[in-house]
């Protein structure tokens, strides 16, 4: 009997030592994203300001995510009037256009690509009518252009247009994407049977990493369970909100309902808000100039939601401003958040966020009805005051400001977002 009692203390023991050890590894985990903001540049509540504490605990590590995903997806221009040309058609217009080179390499196929019934062996089926050669031979015309294939599924019994759904069916559909080379599954949340997220979401994960094919795993349950305290530990990247739709209310809405979950996301798991909606039509041209900068960074991902063969000069402008989507991709990996407002209903806003080699990245937005002058203090954007800065336009592609200290200030149009790369002196000019 002591001997039992022995061994059983030991065991205990060791659990406890394995279990401070992992406690230990995951704390070394979360620490280095901002460790080198420190003084002389950086006031001492840098690291409140842009909060990473929340991330980093068991994310997943297959390769995946380390930057945002980039890509097209089909839903926002055409819902449910998707065929393979199209999807063929887009891979040619993402090379030809050059938003394959700056990233943009994922084509994502969204709901309605598949027949209302499975097949005799329970399998789903591509649509006869509208996807004839089948995904497999789409998957590799993509492939063949450098680029990947996206597919679609729901976490429930049907899909949002009640295609089949993959729940109880994980294994099944997650071999059937791996046989046709699939290289991304978006997974929404339609007939769900009230079943928990937390429960629906994981065998998907399971399944998809049992093929030994990496795919990249984009959970779209719309913010429902809040995502961001548990989905690190089972997706890539996980819906913050409901659905974006093609308006300023929308837009601006959902930016605001995803920042709140800024301390989350890092490097393998991001905060998603939904597709970008640039070229759609519903906004102007300095509303969608907002909306990608703010998306970028934010660090969200960048799937285009337009038609991309028939995209106006000024929506190619957007999409591949090179200079404001290596913010996105930047490797430090921040999602930058909301840090200053005034104005009335806080309509005149600084968002900001650290970036890779101690620079900031900072926006100007304008939420006003007027045009009006914003200005970004140091102290709001976790600079000390005697600190000089350079001030790069992002939108102008040039330096505007050599020596900038204590604050900085714009003209800004209506609805518009200015984006600008501060880059602070090592040293302050006063201490010189």
């Amino acid at each position: 009997m002591a001997k039992e009692k022995l061994c059983n203390t030991l065991v205990v023991q060791l659990l406890i030592l394995l279990f401070c050890a992992s406690c230990v590894s995951v704390s070394a985990r979360v620490v280095p994203l901002l460790q080198s903001y420190e003084k002389p540049i950086f006031r001492s509540n840098f690291l409140s300001i842009y909060d990473t504490s929340k991330y980093g605990v068991f994310q997943l590590s297959n390769g995946l995510a380390r930057t945002p995903q980039m890509g097209w997806n089909s839903w926002n221009f055409f819902a449910c009037n998707i065929n393979e040309t199209v999807i063929k058609e887009t891979a040619d217009a993402l090379v030809s256009t050059g938003l394959a080179d700056l990233g943009y390499v994922y084509v994502n196929i969204d709901d309605c690509w598949s027949s209302v019934t499975r097949n005799v062996k329970g399998q789903l089926v591509p649509d006869h009518k509208t996807f004839p050669s089948g995904i497999k031979a789409i998957a590799d015309y993509v492939h063949g252009k450098g680029l990947k294939l996206g597919i679609y599924s729901s976490a429930g019994i049907f899909t949002c247009q009640v295609r089949p759904g993959s729940l109880f069916l994980e294994t099944d559909d997650a071999d059937l994407f791996a046989s046709w080379d699939v290289d991304y599954l978006k997974y929404d949340n339609c007939y769900n049977l009230g079943i928990p997220p937390k429960k629906r979401y994981p065998p998907m994960r399971d399944a998809l990493n049992a093929t030994g094919r990496k795919i990249f795993y984009s959970i779209c349950e719309w913010g429902v369970d809040n995502p961001a305290l548990w989905a690190d530990k089972v997706g890539h990247s996980w819906r913050t909100t409901e659905d974006i739709n093609d308006s300023w209310a929308s837009m601006t809405t959902i930016a605001d309902l995803n920042d709140k979950w800024a301390a989350y996301a890092g490097p393998g798991g991001w905060n998603d808000p939904d597709m970008l909606e640039v070229g759609n039509g519903g906004m102007t041209y300095q509303e969608y100039r907002a909306h990608f900068s703010i998306w970028a960074l934010a660090k969200s991902p960048l799937l285009i939601g337009c038609d991309v063969r028939n995209m106006t000069t000024e929506t190619l402008e957007i999409l591949s401003n090179k200079e404001v989507i290596a913010i996105n991709q930047d490797s430090l990996g921040v999602q930058g958040r909301k840090v200053q407002v005034a104005g009335t209903d806080g309509c005149k806003q600084v968002w900001a966020g650290p970036l890779s080699g101690n620079r900031l990245v900072v926006a100007l937005w304008n939420r006003c009805s007027e045009v009006t002058n914003i200005t970004a203090s140091w102290e709001a954007l976790g600079l000390e005051s005697g600190v000089y800065v350079s001030v790069r336009d992002l939108w102008q592609h040039k330096d505007v400001n050599g020596d900038a200290v204590s604050s900085f200030s714009a003209q800004v149009a209506v609805h518009d977002c200015e984006l600008y790369i501060f880059t602070p002196s090592t040293v302050s000019h006063s201490a010189q």
